[in-house]
């Protein structure tokens, strides 16, 4: 692996992993195009730890009202004094990353009619193998749609506040979350995990949106969830991808550049990304993922038809 590639490909994930854009849709996309072969899953799983990292600077003040909002909890419960209905917004957002999470063990429940594979291990051949571009294509328009649906959720939930007279500082739509906005978002972040090209930080936003929870809160919400779920799938993956040997002694220093490169461009698309949820411009965002899905789709079908990968003339592999 060369430090060019590894710099290509740590702007693409700081880019994309938290603009609605899909960081694994463009990976797989810039792969298939710099003909990189297989892609290497511990190295894309360190490029998200170089993302966590920049999530981590931009939201370590919530990060750190939740730690505490968290042993709070655990002491009224020690001491009888905990109840359901009495939360604050920490505690509450607490609970809910927690359940927010449980839809995830699917990923690991095997999948009818697949021979015992299941959905980690479905999304793990779509993204390394070559032939399923189209995937990519389809799951980058789906990305789109569910942006669509967002916006226009959260056009009315504004309207409505409007029309009973609420005015509030932080913005239209509900603080508070409730066990099925959490799992709804939940099961949303796991499709995105399958699908390549299902933006994660963005169908997530979206379902938080047309559940009626306030945009910048669901925002928060969907950032902070991605951080257990990036540090699970470091220790999984990493663990498998040292066993099989994919990680070697020199791919030590472009893997740190990756990480360096990815940490420092995520920092600047969080602050991109909320600037731009704020001044009602996720329309860009949706008209993106919708042209570029078109594409991919287009080039896939061509590729299939052919057998080659148009790029770089190789064959296309699905096994």
């Amino acid at each position: 692996m060369s430090i060019f590639y590894a710099i290509i490909q740590g702007i693409v994930q700081g880019l994309t992993e938290f603009l609605p854009v899909s960081s694994s849709g463009h990976l797989a996309i810039s792969q298939h195009i710099l003909g990189a072969g297989e892609s290497n899953l511990f190295f894309n799983v360190m490029l998200h730890i170089g993302t966590l990292i920049a999530v981590a600077a931009v939201y370590h003040k919530l990060i750190k009202k939740l730690f505490f909002a968290f042993l709070r909890m655990l002491g009224d419960i020690v001491m009888g004094r905990y109840k359901w209905t009495e939360m604050d917004e920490e505690q509450n957002l607490v609970i809910m990353l927690i359940i927010g999470l449980l839809p995830l063990f699917l990923l690991f429940v095997p999948l009818p009619f697949s021979g015992g594979m299941n959905a980690k291990e479905l999304a793990e051949l779509w993204s390394e193998k070559s032939g399923y571009l189209v995937i990519v294509g389809a799951s980058l328009l789906m990305t789109s749609a569910l942006l669509t649906l967002g916006i226009f959720a959260n056009r009315i939930t504004e309207a409505s506040y409007k029309e009973r007279g609420i005015i509030r500082k932080r913005g239209a739509g509900r603080h508070y979350m409730n066990v099925i906005d959490s799992l709804s978002v939940g099961i949303a972040q796991t499709f995105a995990a399958i699908f390549p090209g299902l933006s994660r930080s963005g169908s997530t936003l979206a379902v938080g949106e047309l559940r009626g929870i306030n945009k910048q809160r669901a925002l928060d919400y969907t950032f902070v969830l991605g951080i257990p779920s990036i540090v699970a799938a470091a220790i999984l993956e990493g663990k498998d991808a040292l066993k099989s040997g994919k990680f070697t002694v020199g791919m030590i220093f472009p893997t740190i550049v990756g990480v360096i490169v990815s940490a420092v461009v995520g920092f600047a698309a969080i602050c991109l990304f909320k600037w731009m949820l704020k001044k009602e411009r996720m329309y860009i965002f949706a008209a993106y993922t919708a042209v570029v899905g078109v594409i991919v789709i287009i080039i896939g079908m061509i590729e299939l038809s052919t057998g080659v990968n148009l790029f770089t003339g190789k064959p296309l592999v699905f096994i």
